[in-house]
């Protein structure tokens, strides 16, 4: 499996998605795969890989729009898809800028890329736990988040997306367990911004969840910056992936960092009792290059190869050392 942080489509990328599909003779379109491309081939090979979508759709008609309400183009959804990815969390505290439309939008983008998603709903049922099939074991991957930024669901609509609260996320495990789910992963949008520090929402939520039984996996993001990794409860919790894809303003309104994340990959078990164990993550460090059409930069790959790393390669080493100081124990070898 391969997990990824969050997916924040800035005004930049926009312009540069414009840019490229220009670039390639349409018009009136946007293409970001080429922002992906460097780790497609790392994403692709995993059984199921998970990456976090932040920013909802812009509803059919509607403006675009970036900070501080999102609503960006659909195509995103397809370079999400053309990655390897194959689901995403979208329970965030952006996920109802642009309202009942834009969640409506945002849900029919992803299944329109064949990309399946957790955490937003066009009715009542999408919102409740679901349970799929990878390689013959039952899987429901749930999503959740801190706030809404102060926006509030329709009294009527309050399925429209999930609030972090222990005891709702404890049901909605318990159920996927008797519809037949072997194995939960449930994706937290939580932390404080730009710190690698956990606080006591995390730290409180993570115990409690783990303490059930009924979680396998826990996977986060909204940090924008990486966080550590621990094992709670002999359940893995990766706290924090850090922003996959952004361009948060590195001149001194965000840190470096906010530059930073990774590719987290594990691999799941199931022996001859039926039991379910998951190996530990092992993090693949990435970086924006944003001088170069903010491309993810998969870093080891790139620094293995002079010519490939280049003009960048005092940067990736920099990212890297990022990285290193949080997640050192776990970055592949």
């Amino acid at each position: 499996m391969a997990f990824a942080g969050d997916v924040l489509v800035h005004t930049p990328l926009v312009t540069q998605a414009k840019r490229n599909a220009e670039s390639e003779g349409k018009t009136n379109s946007y293409d970001f795969a080429p922002m992906f491309a460097d780790i497609v081939p790392l994403v692709s090979s995993a059984d199921l890989a998970i990456c976090h979508l932040e920013t909802p759709i812009a509803p059919t008609g509607e403006p675009l729009s970036t900070f501080p309400k999102f609503g960006v183009p659909p195509e995103i959804t397809s370079a999400i898809a053309s990655a390897g990815f194959d689901r995403c969390s979208t329970a965030s505290n952006h996920a109802y800028d642009r309202g009942s439309l834009g969640v409506d939008a945002t849900v029919i983008a992803l299944l329109n890329s064949d990309v399946q998603q957790s955490g937003m709903a066009r009715t009542p049922d999408e919102i409740s736990p679901h349970v799929f099939d990878v390689k013959g074991i039952a899987i429901c991957h749930l999503s959740y988040t801190f706030s809404f930024n102060g926006l509030q669901l329709p009294v009527d609509e309050q399925w429209r997306s999930s609030v972090i609260d222990t005891d709702r996320i404890l049901r909605d495990a318990h159920t996927a367990r008797e519809l037949g789910a072997e194995v939960v992963i449930v994706s937290m949008h939580w932390g404080n911004e730009m710190s690698n520090q956990l606080n006591s929402q995390q730290i409180t939520t993570a115990k409690a969840l783990t303490q059930s039984g009924d979680v396998d996996l826990i996977i986060g993001h909204h940090a924008h910056v990486v966080q550590p990794i621990q094992k709670v409860n002999g359940v893995w919790v990766i706290y924090g992936m850090g922003n996959v894809l952004s361009n948060l303003p590195t001149d001194g309104r965000w840190p470096a960092s906010s530059q930073d994340a990774a590719i987290f990959t594990t691999t799941l078990h199931r022996d001859t009792a039926g039991k379910i164990s998951f190996d530990t993550p092992v993090v693949h460090p990435t970086w924006v290059d944003k001088q170069n059409g903010w491309i993810i930069r998969d870093i080891q790959k790139s620094l293995s190869n002079p010519i490939a790393a280049g003009e960048n390669a005092q940067e990736l080493e920099l990212s890297l050392g990022r990285t290193t100081r949080v997640l050192g124990d776990f970055i592949a070898g």
